[in-house]
């Protein structure tokens, strides 16, 4: 069995009941969730938005590979009502990002593992700090408590 690290975010409509709602489907499709951090409230990064996003960390036991749960993360996220648009940062009901699977290092068009950008993000960190601190990045071999540390991104991430 895999360990999944997830992490689920979403500013439109009811930002709660879609976090809520993905986790379950998670759940059902993807694999047992260990653990979950609290919900944290943070302003969109990349872009500006009225509504704050809500963001939730997850460490899901599955047996599905990396291939199989990105395809079921696109299904959770369309059946969620996802829109793909071609800005790189927008507004959406929700979003599911592989921070890691395993200690997988994965580097393809469709797939990159760990998630390229999460050392640079508070909103990701600060999550993963709550249920796994110690959990080292295969790349750059510090902990998520270190890369928080570390981490120059001045975004206040709140707990609800």
């Amino acid at each position: 069995m895999a360990r999944l690290y997830l992490l689920l975010g979403g500013n439109r409509d009811d930002r709660l009941a879609y976090l809520n709602r993905a986790a379950a489907l998670v759940s059902k499709h993807i694999g047992i969730i260990e653990n979950k951090s609290s919900i944290y409230e943070t302003r969109p990064w990349g872009f500006s938005d009225t509504t704050n996003f809500y963001n939730r960390a997850l460490i899901v036991r599955s047996i599905l590979e990396p291939k199989k749960v990105l395809e079921t993360i696109n299904s959770i996220e369309k059946e969620l009502g996802r829109e793909r648009r071609d800005e790189k940062y927008s507004s959406r009901t929700i979003d599911i990002d592989i921070i890691f699977y395993n200690d997988l290092i994965i580097d393809e068009e469709d797939l990159i593992i760990p998630h390229p950008r999460m050392e640079k993000r508070r909103f990701v960190l600060v999550p993963f700090n709550e249920i796994a601190p110690g959990k080292l990045h295969p790349v750059h071999k510090k902990s998520v408590s270190e890369l928080l540390a570390e981490c120059k991104d001045n975004l206040p991430v709140r707990p609800l």
